[in-house]
């Protein structure tokens, strides 16, 4: 049982399914730098205040003094996408839980990445979330429940790692998948 239940982690699940924000459109997405451990407390202030967002998480599991504890994490620490125009951004500047408003000039981009990261988070493997990225062989998804995500493969001891990435953040999460699932792309 986790420490807290699953909460809304996207405003509405059409929010990833609709087409990108037109180029001089209001509405856009903005990336939110959170107070330290602010993440899930912002979803909940958008969410009140009924603010189109995304707070991709993961569920983690882990060991204390012999019991199995588990929670929901956010997969890129620090950081809520919201989606709206600049009366948006304003109300969640009140919440006073955003250090900082990145613009986002690739919106189009920034789109497509949150995207897939919805896809991954909506499948039943273990997410992990990782770091600072370096570049890797792009792929294709061709067979299970991701098929037709791209993305990059990173090769470590047990085998063939797929891998989303958030350009703009430079960071991603990644899942372990069977070699027969994936094939290189063509550049």
């Amino acid at each position: 049982m986790p420490l807290l239940p699953l909460e809304p982690y996207v405003s509405s699940e059409e929010l990833l399914h609709n087409p990108a924000p037109a180029f001089d459109s209001p509405e856009r997405w903005w990336v939110l730098h959170t107070r330290p451990r602010a993440e899930k407390a912002l979803a909940r202030q958008c969410l009140k205040r009924d603010l189109p967002f995304f707070l991709p998480i993961y569920h983690k599991k882990w060991r204390s003094r012999g019991r199995m504890q588990s929670s929901f994490l956010p997969l890129f620490p620090g950081y809520l996408f919201l989606h709206g125009d600049g009366a948006a951004r304003f109300a969640a500047l009140e919440t006073n839980l955003v250090a900082q408003v990145i613009p986002v000039v690739d919106q189009l981009q920034l789109h497509q990445d949150l995207g897939r990261v919805h896809q991954l988070i909506g499948s039943d493997f273990a997410l992990t979330p990782e770091g600072r990225l370096e570049p890797g062989i792009p792929v294709l998804v061709t067979g299970g429940p991701l098929a037709g995500l791209e993305g990059k493969v990173i090769r470590r001891a047990r085998g063939s790692v797929f891998l989303i990435e958030v350009r703009f953040l430079q960071q991603g999460v990644s899942v372990e998948l069977e070699s027969w699932m994936i094939q290189p792309m063509r550049l």
